[in-house]
C-alpha cells in the first residue's frame, strides 16, 4: 500500500514554476489600450506602453519579487500594472494554491478582491479589512474588503502585492512611496522682504541670455532660427523667478493686498494645492500665445524624483508687492496629494521653442531647468498613518472573537481539569458533553472558522524547508489560539483535548453516531485485530502528505482534500457535489462506525498523536481490578483505547471521560459495586504502585 502511495506521489511531482512568465503570457493579461514593452530586469518586470507606444508605467509579477508563502506553502502570484505616478491600473491573479479558494469558496471572490486596488496610489497606506470587524488602525488608511472565511489568504496576497510594488518603486520610481508631503504651516509667521527671500534662496532666479539659448540649439536644424537672439547675444531670453507662496509669510512678501485675498480664496477652494509664483522679465514670456487660462501651461513643466508634477494655472488676478521684479507673472498650482513635496528638490523645466519654415513649420525645443525646494521651517509634515503589522491587524480585527474564544477555552480547561470529577458525576453527563460539543462546533467551527487542518502543518513544513517565514500563521489568530490550546492539551492529557472536545468535524461524527443509535441503525465495528491495523492507516497517509510537500508541492492543496473539514466546516457544505458527497459519506459512516474518520484516516489526528508524546502524566485513574477481572471500561470504550489488561493507550484516547465516569461511579464501577455488596474489596492504587494493569506510557500502543 505504501509503495503504491509513493508511486502515486511521484506521478504527481512536477517542477516548481518559480521563473517569470514569458512575454506572451504577460501580454495576454494586460488590459488594452496598454501593451507590454521591453523587460526591465530578469525578475518579471516589464515596461508598460500606452496606445502610442510611449512608456506609461510598469507591469510585473509578485512571485519573483516577493515570494511570500501562502497557507499551502507556495506563493500567491499576482500581475500588477502600475502607472508612472505610482497608481494601480490593475491587479490580476495569475496563480495560487490557497486551499480555501481552490475548491472551497471558488476563485471568484479572490479575483474580485484584487479589483479593489485599481486607482489607489502606492503612497497611500492600505490594509485588508475583515468580516469580523473594521480596520481601526488609524485615519488616512484605505481599507480593502477581505473575503469571509479567507481573510488570512488575502492578507498574504496583499502583503505580496505591497512588497513587490515597493521593490519596483525603489528601483524605478524613487520617491513615490516616500513619507506624506509637507503642507504650509498657517501659524508660522515672520517678517520677510524681497531681499530676504532672495538671500535665503526662497526666491530663485534662472537667467539665460540669447547667446546661451543659441548654444543650446547649436548643432541642430534650429541653430539659426532666432534672428532676434543673433542680433542681441547679451540680451536676456529668460529672467525667471520662482517662489513657493504657499507659506503665508512668503506670500505677504510678494503679493499685494488684492493678490493675498485671491490666494486665500484659492486656499479655501483647494486646500491641498501648493501655489507657485513664476515671473519672467525676459523674452520667453512663460506661455505661448495659444495658452488658455486655468489649464496646464504649455511651456512650463515640472519633475520630482524623475516623475512628472502636474502644473495648472491658478487663474488668479493679482499684482506683486513693491520691490518684486516686474514681468510676465502667473500663479501655478499643483496637488500635494499626488505626491508633490515642496520641501524636497524639484525641477521647473522651461521649454524654449524655435520653428523652422513657414508652411507647416518644424518645431524644435530645449529645456532650461531651475531646481527649487522650499525651506522646511515654513511647513508641517503630518505623521504618516502607519498600518499595523499584518499580525496585529489580524488580532485587532478579531479581538472580540479572540476574547470569546479565550473564555470558551478557559471554561473547557476548567471543566476537564479541576472540574473533571464534578462533570462526570452529573446525571446528565452525556447530554452535557454533547451540548459542549455543539457549542464548540457552532462557535469554534462555523462562526470562528477555527477548524484546524493538516494544511497548516504542511505549510509550516514547507516554510521550514524553504527557509521562509512562518508569519502566515499569524494571519489567522483564531486558529492559532486553538493550536495553542491543543499544544497545552498535549502536555496535560495528550491528543484528547483537541480530538475529543475542540474538533468541529469530530463532533459532527459523534452527533452522527448518536443519530444512528436513535434510528436503531446497526453498529459496524471492526474486530480488535482489524481495529489495530486500521489505526495505522492515518500514519501512512500523513507520511504521504508530508512527502507531497517535497515531491509535488503544487499538489498539496489537492491531496489535502483527504480532509473533509473544508467542505463540512469552512464552506458549510457549499462546494461542488463530489466534495459534498465525500464529506457526507464520512458522516453517514459515522452513524454505523463510531468516529471512523478520526480513528483510522485523519492525518491531523496522526499529528495530534505525535504531539501527545509530550504528555507528562497518566491522568486516567486505574485500579488493580481494572482488566483483571473487570473489563467494563474496555467494553464501553468506543475508541478501542483500553486493552484487556486495563492499560490505557493514550495515543488513541479521545478524552471522552466515559471510563473516568465508570471509575468514579459506585453504581457503575464493578469492583466498587462488589465491595459495596461485601463480596470483595477494591481499593484505588496509584498508577505507579500497581502490580498489574499499569497505565501505558505516552504514545504506547495497546496490546
Amino acid at each position: 500500500m505504501l509503495a503504491g502511495l509513493l508511486a502515486w506521489l511521484l506521478a504527481l511531482a512536477s517542477p516548481a514554476a518559480a521563473d517569470p512568465l514569458p512575454r506572451e503570457a504577460i501580454a495576454a493579461l494586460v488590459m488594452p489600450p496598454f501593451s507590454v514593452g521591453e523587460p526591465v530586469n530578469d525578475r518579471g518586470v516589464w515596461q508598460l506602453l500606452n496606445s502610442g507606444g510611449a512608456h506609461a508605467g510598469y507591469v510585473f509579477e509578485t512571485e519573483p519579487l516577493a515570494p511570500l508563502p501562502g497557507f499551502s506553502g507556495s506563493p500567491i502570484n499576482v500581475l500588477v500594472t502600475l502607472d508612472l505616478a505610482g497608481n494601480f491600473l490593475d491587479a490580476r491573479l495569475i496563480s495560487h494554491n490557497e486551499p480555501i479558494f481552490v475548491s472551497g469558496l471558488g476563485e471568484a471572490p479572490f479575483h474580485k478582491f484584487f479589483e479593489q486596488y485599481r486607482g489607489h496610489s502606492i503612497a497611500t497606506p492600505m490594509v485588508v479589512g475583515s468580516p469580523y470587524g473594521t480596520s481601526g488602525a488609524g485615519s488616512g488608511l484605505v481599507a480593502l474588503d477581505g473575503v469571509t472565511k479567507a481573510t488570512a489568504s488575502v492578507r498574504v496576497a496583499h502583503e505580496s502585492i505591497l512588497a513587490a510594488t515597493l521593490a519596483v518603486a525603489r528601483e524605478k520610481m524613487q520617491g513615490v512611496a516616500s513619507a506624506p508631503p509637507a503642507a504650509p504651516d498657517p501659524d508660522h509667521d515672520e517678517a520677510l522682504t524681497w531681499d530676504d527671500l532672495v538671500a535665503q534662496g526662497i526666491a530663485r532666479n534662472l537667467r539665460v541670455t540669447n547667446a546661451e539659448v543659441d548654444k543650446a540649439f547649436a548643432g541642430t536644424r534650429f541653430a539659426d532660427a532666432d534672428p532676434e537672439a543673433a542680433a542681441d547675444p547679451a540680451g536676456l531670453y529668460l529672467d525667471l523667478w520662482l517662489i513657493d507662496i504657499g507659506p503665508p509669510a512668503v506670500a505677504r512678501a510678494v503679493l499685494d493686498r488684492d493678490g493675498l485675498r485671491e490666494l486665500e480664496r484659492l486656499r479655501r477652494v483647494a486646500p491641498q494645492d501648493e501655489p507657485l509664483l513664476v515671473i519672467d522679465a525676459g523674452r520667453h514670456g512663460l506661455v505661448s500665445a495659444d495658452f488658455v487660462r486655468n489649464t496646464a501651461p504649455d511651456r512650463l513643466t515640472a519633475v520630482q524624483d524623475g516623475l512628472p508634477v502636474a502644473l495648472r494655472d491658478a487663474d488668479l488676478v493679482f499684482d506683486t508687492a513693491p520691490g518684486v521684479p516686474l514681468g510676465a507673472a502667473m500663479v501655478l498650482r499643483t496637488d500635494r496629494r499626488l505626491g508633490f513635496d515642496p520641501t524636497r528638490d524639484w525641477v521647473l523645466q522651461v521649454q524654449a521653442v524655435r520653428t523652422r519654415g513657414s508652411f507647416q513649420p518644424e518645431v524644435g525645443s530645449v529645456h532650461l531647468d531651475l531646481v527649487y525646494a522650499a525651506p522646511e521651517r515654513f511647513f508641517l509634515r503630518a505623521e504618516p498613518p502607519r498600518p499595523l503589522p499584518p499580525w496585529r491587524e489580524a488580532l485587532w480585527n478579531r479581538r472580540v472573537d479572540l476574547l470569546a474564544l479565550a473564555a470558551v477555552l478557559g471554561a473547557v480547561f476548567l471543566l476537564l481539569g479541576p472540574g473533571e470529577k464534578r462533570l462526570v458525576r452529573l446525571a446528565a453527563f452525556r447530554p452535557a458533553r454533547l451540548a459542549i460539543l455543539a457549542g464548540v462546533t457552532a462557535f469554534v467551527g462555523y462562526w470562528g472558522q477555527g477548524q484546524l487542518s493538516i494544511v497548516t502543518v504542511l505549510g509550516a513544513i514547507r516554510a521550514a524547508w524553504d527557509g521562509a517565514s512562518f508569519a502566515f500563521l499569524l494571519y489567522d489568530p483564531f486558529s492559532l489560539m486553538v493550536w495553542a490550546a491543543a499544544g497545552i492539551g498535549f502536555v496535560l492529557w495528550g491528543r484528547g483535548l483537541f480530538c475529543g472536545w475542540l474538533c468541529p468535524f469530530g463532533a459532527l461524527q459523534e452527533f452522527a453516531h448518536h443519530a444512528g443509535r436513535a434510528l436503531r441503525l446497526p453498529v459496524a465495528e471492526p474486530s480488535a485485530a482489524w481495529d489495530r491495523r486500521l489505526k495505522s492507516v492515518k500514519y501512512l497517509l500523513l507520511a504521504g502528505l508530508v512527502a507531497t510537500v517535497f515531491l509535488a508541492p503544487g499538489q498539496v492543496d489537492t491531496v489535502a482534500e483527504l480532509e473533509p473539514f473544508k467542505t463540512a466546516i469552512t464552506t458549510h457544505f457549499v462546494r461542488p457535489a463530489p466534495y459534498v458527497a465525500y464529506a457526507v459519506a464520512w458522516l453517514v459512516l459515522g452513524a454505523f462506525t463510531f468516529r471512523g474518520f478520526c480513528r483510522y484516516v485523519c492525518p491531523l489526528g496522526a499529528v495530534m498523536v505525535l504531539g501527545g508524546l509530550l504528555r507528562r502524566r497518566d491522568w486516567i485513574a486505574r485500579r488493580a481490578d481494572c482488566g483483571a477481572p473487570c473489563q467494563l471500561c474496555r467494553v464501553r470504550c468506543r475508541y478501542g483505547a483500553i486493552s484487556r489488561s486495563g492499560r490505557v493507550d493514550y495515543a488513541e484516547c479521545f478524552q471522552c471521560l466515559d471510563c473516568v465516569k465508570i471509575h468514579d461511579d459506585p453504581g457503575l464501577c464493578v469492583p466498587r459495586v462488589l465491595a459495596a455488596r461485601g463480596r470483595r474489596g477494591a481499593t484505588a492504587v496509584p498508577p505507579a504502585a500497581r502490580p498489574i494493569a499499569a497505565a501505558a506510557p505516552a504514545g504506547a500502543a495497546a496490546p
